[in-house]
């Protein structure tokens, strides 16, 4: 272990990344530099440094990624239309490439040879952030301590920071019983009743929307403009990506849209359930959608269609930073070229609904030949006969057989 001198930590500042400071100080012997991303966790990140600094800590990384997290990483995530196995919005899973991404570039610039994380070794996000930055660093050394330790329960790891005198900020009130994550994409909750999956969620654990029964009794209207697939303009107002999702964030909580409650197959075996909320996720995806129908060749959006749950997987699983992840990205970027226009949507006590779309540059509906009125010679509705019958022919010979065989 003493062949370590110097890890790069993704340090949040919390009980469970505070032990582990400490832990890797005195277990490995060597320098720690703590690294804390602000992707729109909605927390402050600032006592990070207070905390890392009481341990020791001489190299100190505070870094507010939020706007690369939106542009570089969820945006073109959205491009795709991804989504785990019909439900899940990636929201966790997104954040962890560029997480790996800053640790192993802050390793280069320190000269460490190692990282760490806090993950857990029963979840995905030992394996997100362990991908990407061997992915990134082939060589690097990774310390994952909940792989290592025998600190395994909230009460040891308490007891751990009383003897080592490390602060524990004890929350007033109510503690929480269940597991968080947040970022600009989404809140994840797991553990407490949730482990129980006929257990409904209560209702107060919810944290950025209102329910459906208590959302307002008018809908409110919006129109999203489209530029290359990614959303640039919010009601005309030209905005950057994060605050395109701070700002559906705020909307889509307001009208009780984004809450949904998962099972989901793990990479590392087990099924989980969770709840999540994704307020302009769930916006974005419905919108971007209906931009495409208007926009994209008809082979096009169905081989994407095809191709999505292979990408979603690959996000799911942590392979961002693999070739074929990167190959889908190119063809997927390519095919947004046309997907220029807006989408005007309603939101209404947690449904998003389409009520418009249009594209003055690329849109391929022709009213003139999708009329149910006269079109003028437009289509030639004979011609339909000739092609049904050949694409009927196969089951015509089938069928004449089964008769003859009788």
């Amino acid at each position: 272990m003493g062949e370590v001198k110097k890890v790069v930590l993704a340090y949040s500042g919390g009980l469970d990344t505070s032990v582990i400071l400490k832990w890797l100080q005195e277990t490995y012997h060597c320098e720690v530099v703590t690294f804390t991303a602000d992707i729109g966790q909605g927390e402050e990140v600032g006592i990070a440094r207070t905390k890392a600094e009481a341990l020791g800590v001489k190299e100190i990384y505070i870094e507010d990624l939020r706007e690369e997290y939106a542009r570089d990483y969820v945006f073109p995530m959205f491009r795709a239309n991804a989504i785990y196995e019909g439900e899940y919005l990636l929201g966790t899973s997104i954040a962890r490439p560029l997480i790996a991404k800053r640790l192993v570039d802050i390793a280069r610039e320190t000269g460490a040879d190692a990282i760490s994380h806090g993950a857990t070794g029963k979840g995905n996000d030992q394996v997100r952030f362990e991908l990407g930055a061997y992915a990134l660093m082939p060589d690097v050394k990774v310390i994952a301590p909940w792989r290592e330790w025998d600190l395994n329960s909230r009460q040891k790891l308490l007891d751990y920071a009383e003897k080592n005198g490390i602060a524990v900020e004890m929350k007033q009130g109510k503690k929480s019983p269940y597991s968080m994550d947040a970022n600009l994409l989404h809140i994840s909750y797991e553990g407490g009743i949730l482990e129980d999956p006929w257990a409904e969620p209560e209702d107060d654990m919810w944290r950025w929307t209102v329910s459906p029964e208590m959302a307002p009794d008018k809908p409110v209207y919006i129109e999203l403009e489209f530029a290359g697939g990614d959303i640039v303009s919010i009601n005309g107002n030209k905005m950057t990506a994060a605050t395109v999702m701070e700002t559906l964030n705020t909307l889509g909580g307001q009208n009780g849209i984004g809450r949904d409650d998962i099972v989901e197959n793990r990479y590392v075996g087990m099924k989980s359930r969770g709840c999540y909320e994704t307020p302009a996720g769930t916006i974005m995806l419905k919108a971007h959608r209906a931009m495409e129908s208007l926009t994209l060749d008809r082979e096009v959006a169905h081989l994407k269609d095809e191709l999505m749950p292979r990408y979603a997987s690959l996000i799911y699983n942590g392979y961002w930073w693999s070739p074929e992840r990167k190959m889908l990205q190119t063809m997927i970027d390519e095919s947004q070229e046309t997907v220029n226009g807006k989408v005007h949507l309603k939101l209404y006590k947690g449904n998003v609904t389409v009520v418009g779309r249009m594209s003055v540059t690329n849109s391929l509906f022709d009213s003139e030949i999708a009329t149910f009125e006269d079109d003028a010679g437009a289509y030639d509705q004979a011609d339909a006969a000739g092609f049904i019958k050949l694409n009927a022919l196969r089951m015509r010979i089938a069928e004449r057989l089964k008769q003859q065989s009788k």
